[in-house]
């Protein structure tokens, strides 16, 4: 029988019996099964030769003894052979002394049945080869294949291909397998192990006990989506980066995720963020970049459609447990976020949402039943917040829900925990067989073959009844690990000693009356893993945005546009994919409060200017401006004053309604008491009275009376001032008004007359009245500088005592008569006026 050996220089391909000389020509290796485990774990021999030839150069060439070399197994195919089949092992040997190595061979060694987990673990932890736990050597044509000189550095490649039935290997169970290199180098000139590699050889004939395992097959992705959305009928979404449709692309993580699990006995465990995500992406959106936000790439939107068809193929008639919308943090929310008040009320809102999200995307119901901490791990806080969310069952893990009474067995996962809750424990030393680099192929074939040597010897312990184990791997697994999570799974699949149920029937199966039930205390919870957490800044910040939110959504018409895009930014603020990314995180929330309040800013009050007011009652306008494009309604607009008593607003609230893209003024009528400044206050208030956005403040200067009125006033009065002061001086100077019965004096003739006395006041009035431009009557003839001196005034000649007095006359020439005898005469301004006219040059008060 023809074993090939692949050398890892060029042409130096050849085949070797175990009695046929070296040089015989090469033949190549048999054809690749084309199964899933195949090529998760399997790369080409050129692959495995070009990682081993990077990785020479970064590593020490001292070593001595066993460890001389190193050997690699990237190949162990099948997974679980049959008692009759073949076993194909490949790898790689390495020089890893200073000297050459010569006289190689390939060697198998069959080890010893391996009773416990534990063994399983030892096993392949350990390092070196150690005579009498290695087995015995395996004997036999194909057994063995040399390997040419090997200079310091030098990697080869080998590919050994040996019937099961030549390893000895009789008893069920796990078997152990040692690959090794034998030869001599300078150093140590004698034929010896110079490396070795471990694996194992799981044999199932039907014994055992009965295992129903349960695999969770997690599609969860980081938080993509930001808050903002363009104004358009559509509301474009806007992604803040370009990393899932990388994901969704074939090649993808996501995209392998669910061709992978497509044909696999799991339970899908989805995050609704992430299928409303790429239902977004169905169709055009934007991208925030360092150049400002441009359009995604078109190709996406196919990309998008395909990989949501390709997984409602996928979980058609399978179990869709949904987390939370956002897959919120637990354990940080149970830690910090419940010290802020209102943070807790986000997980109810979360859970309906996913139920909805999943209904309407994969149009399949989805078990919302599960809340799935970090890790696993839990104590009573994380616990009290899971259910406050909805969750009645918790997926935990054994390393933090552990077994404290030595039982000899793994008991099943189903734990009564109290309350009506159950603690689903997934296995833990499964569950983290795939966290390493599996992109290096050796790493995938060990997590391979210890899941099915671990599995089946769970299989194998002395258990009463079916048990039910769960299986949880990481969160959010990378391609290289989903592809050796499948591997293994398909393995487990074929071997015949498990049978795969769905979680949620895990969670119900009949609990082990012996199995740990106690919730681990607060200070059990691991550090490592508190340090990850939001603290308890971040959640008021998340506070502060949704009250924000809140007073923004109650003065809209179209509220919707705003909730639904804003309330999933604030649940995948909570999201765990947060942990050990501190400053992303904050900048997310930054963002998420920064757009929040650059849209509530978008309805504010118009700055006005100094304003003066004149008159008794004026009318101040004050404009609101809606650059949303949605209206707004529900806000009130209150008006006050500083100077209640130097001016009065008649009706200092007003309702606010304005249109989307446009401005309204409200008009407050006010009144004025007295002059002054004032500073008035504009405001906006929400119905709970809350303020909306800051106050708009104005100065005022209020004149009552204005300056013109004043002098116009002033004037007026003046006027009459001064026409009293003339009345009151005529009247004095005429003395009192004669008395009507008096009788005439006798015989008294005009010449004989005394002449009176200058009147002074007279003068004064005179004087008085030239200043204002008026001529006092009775003055026109002293006023005539022709008029002789000497002329008296007196009655005129034949005239009698009993005549009535002439009437007053006032003339230029010199025989012109007195009107008045003496001084108790009328006054001619108060005497009846003469019908003639007055003579030339005579001025005559009305």
């Amino acid at each position: 029988m023809l074993v090939p050996l692949i050398l890892s220089t060029p042409g130096a391909v050849t085949a070797a019996h175990a009695d046929a000389p070296r040089s015989a020509p090469g033949t190549p290796l048999p054809a690749a099964q084309s199964t899933v485990r195949q090529a998760a774990v399997q790369p080409s021999a050129q692959q495995a030769a070009a990682q081993s030839r990077q990785a020479a150069p970064h590593r020490l060439q001292n070593g001595t003894g066993s460890r001389s070399a190193e050997v690699t197994l990237n190949t162990v195919s099948p997974a679980v052979p049959d008692a009759d089949g073949t076993l194909t092992l490949s790898g790689t040997v390495t020089n890893r002394s200073r000297t050459a190595i010569s006289d190689g061979e390939i060697v198998l060694y069959s080890g010893q049945r391996l009773v416990s987990r534990s063994a399983i673990e030892q096993t392949a932890k350990r390092t070196g080869f150690q005579p009498g736990q290695e087995g015995t050597r395996v004997s036999g044509k194909g057994t063995t294949v040399e390997v040419d000189d090997l200079s310091p550095g030098q990697t080869r490649s080998f590919s050994l291909r040996v019937p099961v039935e030549r390893l000895g290997v009789g008893d069920d169970g796990v078997h152990q397998l040692s690959v090794t290199l034998t030869g001599q180098s300078r150093a140590e000139p004698y034929e010896h192990v110079l490396g070795v590699a471990r694996t194992f050889l799981p044999q199932y004939g039907g014994s055992g006990g009965e295992t129903d395992m349960t695999f969770v097959w997690p599609l969860i992705s980081g938080s993509h989506l930001t808050a903002r959305t363009e104004s358009d009928r559509r509301q474009t979404p806007v992604f803040r980066d370009d990393r899932l449709a990388k994901e969704i692309a074939p090649g993808g993580r996501l995209e392998q995720l669910v061709a992978l699990g497509k044909n696999l006995p799991v339970s899908w465990v989805v995050d609704p963020d992430l299928l409303a995500s790429v239902d977004a992406m169905t169709k055009p959106y934007k991208v925030e970049t360092p150049e400002g936000v441009v359009a995604g790439d078109t190709r996406s939107n196919a990309d998008a459609r395909r990989w949501l068809n390709n997984l409602q193929e996928a979980v058609e008639d399978k179990e869709v447990v949904a987390l939370p919308f956002g897959d919120p943090d637990l354990a940080a929310l149970a830690h910090h976020g419940k010290k802020v008040s209102g943070t807790l009320g986000h997980l109810r809102p979360a859970t309906d949402g996913a139920r909805k999200t999943v209904e309407t995307i994969l149009h399949t119901t989805p078990n919302t039943d599960f809340a799935w901490p970090v890790e696993g791990a839990i104590d009573p806080s994380v616990v009290s917040v899971a259910t406050s969310g909805g969750a009645r069952s918790i997926l935990t893990r054994s390393d933090s829900l552990r077994e404290t009474d030595g039982l000899p067995y793994t008991p099943s996962a189903a734990r009564p925990i109290g309350g009506g809750v159950t603690a689903v424990s997934a296995d833990a030393r499964l569950s983290k067989l795939f966290r390493d680099d599996m992109t290096n192929a050796e790493k995938a074939t060990s997590a391979v073959q210890q899941f099915v040597a671990q599995s089946l010897a769970l299989s194998e312990q002395n258990a009463a009844g079916t048990r039910n184990l769960v299986v949880a791997p990481q969160r959010m697994p990378s391609a290289s690990q989903a592809r050796a999570m499948a591997a293994a799974v398909e393995a487990l699949e074929d071997a015949g000693w498990s049978d795969f149920t769905e979680l949620g029937e895990a969670s119900k199966a009949k609990p082990d009356p012996k199995a740990a039930k106690s919730v681990p205390s607060t200070g059990a919870y691991p550090a490592r893993l508190r340090q990850q957490e939001l603290d308890t800044n971040a959640f008021k910040q998340l506070q502060r945005t949704q009250s924000t939110l809140d007073d923004f959504t109650v003065i809209l018409s179209q509220d919707d546009r705003v909730v639904t895009p804003f309330g999933n930014a604030l649940r995948r603020e909570l999201s765990t994919s947060w942990r050990g990314r501190e400053n992303e995180a904050a900048a997310y929330r930054e963002s998420v409060q920064a757009y929040l309040s650059e849209l509530t800013r978008q309805v504010r009050l118009v700055q006005k200017s100094r304003m003066t007011l004149s008159g008794r009652s004026a009318t101040i306008p004050v404009t609101v401006q809606n650059n949303l494009i949605q209206p707004v309604d529900g806000l009130e607009l209150r008006l006050t004053s500083q100077r209640r008593i130097g001016l009065e607003i008649e009706e200092e609230r007003q309702q606010v309604v304005v249109e989307g893209g446009h401005s309204q003024s409200l008009k407050f009528e006010t009144s004025a008491r007295a002059n002054g400044r004032t500073l008035l206050e504009a405001r906006l208030y929400t119905k709970d009275n809350k303020p909306y956005g800051p106050p708009m403040r104005f100065q005022v200067d209020v004149t009552e009376i204005t300056s013109t009125v004043l002098l116009v006033i002033a004037g007026g009065v003046l006027l009459v001032v001064l026409a009293g002061v003339r009345m009151y001086t005529q009247r004095r100077r005429q003395g009192p008004a004669p008395d009507p019965d008096a009788p005439l004096v006798p015989g008294a003739d005009a010449d004989q007359r005394p002449e009176p006395e200058p009147d002074t006041d007279a003068a004064t009035a005179a004087t008085a009245a030239t200043d204002t431009g008026a001529h006092p009557a009775g003055t026109a003839d002293s006023a005539d500088p022709d008029a002789p001196a000497d002329v008296t005034a007196g009655p005129a000649a034949g005239t009698t005592p009993t005549d009535p007095p002439a009437p007053e006359t006032s003339g230029t020439g010199p025989d012109a008569p007195n009107s008045t005898s003496d001084a108790e005469a009328p006054d001619t301004d108060t005497g009846p006026e003469k019908p003639d006219s007055p003579g030339a040059g005579e001025k005559v008060d009305r």
